[in-house]
């Protein structure tokens, strides 16, 4: 009897009521980000639903209409994300302020508008924890909100960036009021000028990051901000008032500068880099992006900077000689970028990969004049690569790509867009045959070296990002290379690479269950069929299809049951999807954000069906003939939680002028489009170069 009675006992309790609170928040946290889960572990049982309640720490709303109700229901947001929100006013600020008023560490106004001053001042007096604050994009904010922020006195993170009616008055509050800061973006802060600069440098001591990027500054400010005793990070990207003269006070101090952002000053040469390596020897970071040619004079600049890890350079006009010179530098680089630098051959990216043979990161992205040459010397001394972006590096050999695979066993991330083989290398086994006989064995050639090349790729186990896109000659067989030898792929880009069909695409599907970005835009061979093989890839978030006229709503529908973590879908120029492919979208994907549905086939009754996905904020219609003006105002009336909306010009006068007006209270922005009807291009015209164009 005492044994039934405690198998009764036991049949009746919840084993989960006997966990503490505390176990339960651990294993919320090995849940990690993911809301889908998290939600559906709330709706488990009552105590599940108050134990999530109460753990969850981060927020990021859509709208902010339901916040009270929100916020009531999460009594313990630490941080608070309103960036998806296209306004939030003093209202909802207020009632932020109330609710979180002990709470509240972060919050992120980034996108959002509508508030002023006076919520801002409620806010920050209120929430004393306040640390971080982003009113990044507030352009109407004035120097009466800047000094509201300044009532945040804990204050160790701002973000002001593009708040352009602020000026130094207000900048200088902030100085006076939050003296704990730690890092504040000023970037586009075109009001602020070297007074407002230097009282931050004064006022708040404890700066370790200080983004000062297009601001109207000079000379002035600076022997101020390199008094900074723990200043890190400091960017200076397109402040023309800066030159060498400028950076002679560089001489005289600085030592905690770790990063340099100088991007796009083209006042500074090698005099003033060379103040600079005076006085910031444990710089780790220089960017020099879109400045001044890198020569040899200034390379040898940079020689004093021992520390040196990473070198941005993107947009320069290098020289060889200068090439040269940063090879020979006396550091262990482990970053380069060289992405659109115009001079960069063979001989200097060779002199520089071989001398730093701890590279992880390699931009050569539009470097036109590199052969296999530098993918030789680059394979052969940098083994330890991570990352290596080489699109549009013409003139490399498609056989080339087999030694990427063969010597840098651990990248992470590739990207091969708009790679072409020199054809000439070929020329000499076919030069006697016939020109019909000639295509015939160059296409054959070149399929096995593009096919070799991506086998060898698929050596990379650890690849998680692959961009094929432009690639024209890639096949099937190479995909299913990749497909069986890098199960980690998260990414992947196939943007007109013509030849794949469903059998690449179902390969990669089957092998890399973990793919969250696909794109097989333009791809035109591509059918439901390969819709449904990555409908198994369940953590898909982005998936482009434009261009693709075979698949119809059938395999639409197939994504929309599978891949529930949906967020980005385009399908423009898919003509065959209808208001059949809308119904399941509408039902199960409830995390869609954004969509194009130009040149498709939907109409009224589909475009209505969107309205149940409360996430949905971005929607462009191009060339949608069957759409009517009524059903598109419908349509827009329902859609309630729209921040974006493209439509073709045509539609302006044929809609309401009240909805207009209703929208924009909303926060919905309208763009009219008045682009005509497009005719798609054989993809071998994207293969085309500058040089190849006639004028």
């Amino acid at each position: 009897m005492k044994n039934q009675k405690q198998q009764r006992i036991s049949q009746t309790t919840n084993h989960f009521d006997l966990l503490s609170e505390e176990i339960v928040f651990t294993i919320l946290d090995l849940l990690g980000e993911n809301q889908i889960d998290k939600k559906s572990f709330s709706l488990a049982c009552k105590s599940f639903y108050v134990i999530e309640s109460n753990h969850r720490k981060n927020l990021r709303p859509l709208r902010q209409e339901p916040l009270s109700g929100i916020l009531t229901r999460y009594p313990n947001i630490t941080h608070l994300d309103l960036s998806l929100c296209p306004r939030v006013t003093d209202s909802s600020l207020t009632t932020i302020s109330n609710l979180c008023e002990s709470t509240l560490r972060s919050i992120d106004l980034s996108r959002s508008g509508s508030f002023s001053g006076s919520g801002l001042l409620r806010l920050a007096v209120n929430c004393r924890n306040l640390v971080e604050i982003d009113v990044s994009n507030a352009t109407n904010l004035k120097d009466a909100g800047a000094a509201a922020l300044a009532e945040a006195k804990n204050l160790e993170k701002l973000w002001m960036g593009r708040c352009k009616l602020v000026t130094d008055m207000g900048v200088g509050c902030i100085a006076v009021g939050c003296k704990n800061l730690k890092l504040i973006s000023l970037k586009w802060c075109l009001g602020v000028g070297d007074f407002g600069v230097g009282l931050i440098a004064v006022k708040c001591k404890e700066i370790r990051s200080l983004d000062l990027s297009y601001l109207p500054i000079t000379d002035k400010c600076l022997p101020s901000i390199l008094k900074l005793q723990h200043l890190e990070d400091l960017v200076l990207e397109g402040c023309f008032g800066i030159d060498d003269d400028s950076l002679a006070a560089l001489k005289h101090g600085c030592k905690s500068l770790k990063a340099l952002d100088m991007s796009s000053c083209q006042n500074i040469s090698h005099l003033g880099l060379s103040s600079l390596a005076s006085g910031t020897g444990g710089l780790k970071q220089l960017t020099l992006a879109y400045g001044s040619p890198v020569t040899l004079a200034l390379a040898d600049g940079l020689k004093k900077l021992s520390m040196l890890q990473s070198i941005k350079l993107d947009g320069c006009v290098v020289t060889c000689a200068g090439l040269k010179a940063i090879g020979n530098l006396c550091v262990s680089l482990k970053e380069l970028s060289l992405s659109k630098c115009l001079g960069v051959t063979d001989e200097g990216l060779s002199s520089v990969v071989t001398k730093h043979r701890e590279l992880s990161k390699l931009d050569i992205t539009c470097c036109r004049k590199i052969t296999d040459v530098s993918i030789a010397h680059i394979t052969n001394s940098c083994t330890n690569l991570t990352s290596l972006r080489m699109e549009s590096c013409t003139l490399v050999p498609r056989e080339a790509f087999v030694l990427i695979g063969q010597r840098c066993p651990f990248l992470e991330e590739l990207d091969l867009t708009d790679n072409e083989i020199d054809d000439e290398g070929f020329t000499h086994f076919i030069h006697s045959a016939n020109l019909c006989i000639r295509a015939i064995v160059l296409v054959f050639i070149l399929t096995c070296f593009v096919d070799a090349g991506l086998k060898s790729i698929s050596r990379c186990p650890n690849l998680s990002v692959l961009k094929l896109g432009i690639c024209l000659n890639i096949t099937d067989e190479g995909l299913t290379h990749v497909g069986m030898g890098c199960p980690k792929l998260v990414e992947l880009d196939l943007y007109r690479s013509v030849e794949i069909t469903d059998s690449g695409v179902s390969a990669i599907a089957c092998g890399c269950p973990n793919l969250e970005m696909v794109n097989i835009a333009y791809c035109k061979d591509i059918t439901d069929s390969s819709l449904m093989s990555l409908s198994k890839c369940s953590r898909l978030n982005t998936f482009e299809s434009r261009g693709c006229p075979l698949i119809t709503s059938l395999g639409l529908a197939a994504i929309a049951v599978g891949c529930r973590q949906l967020s980005k879908l385009d399908i423009k120029k898919c003509h065959n999807v209808d208001d059949v492919g809308m119904l399941p979208l509408a039902h199960f994907s409830q995390n869609l954000r954004q969509i194009n549905l130009s040149y498709s086939s939907v109409t009224d009754v589909g475009l209505l069906s969107l309205a149940s996905i409360s996430c949905l904020q971005s929607l462009t219609i191009l060339h949608v003939k069957d759409l009517t003006p009524s059903g598109l105002a419908a349509a827009l009336l329902a859609c309630g939680g729209l921040t974006k909306v493209k439509l073709q010009a045509s539609f302006k006068y044929l809609l309401p002028q009240p909805l207009f007006e209703y929208l924009e209270a909303r926060g919905c922005v309208l763009q009219w489009r008045d682009k005509v009807f497009q005719a798609e291009l054989d993809p071998k015209c994207w293969k085309l170069q500058p040089e190849d164009m006639v004028p």
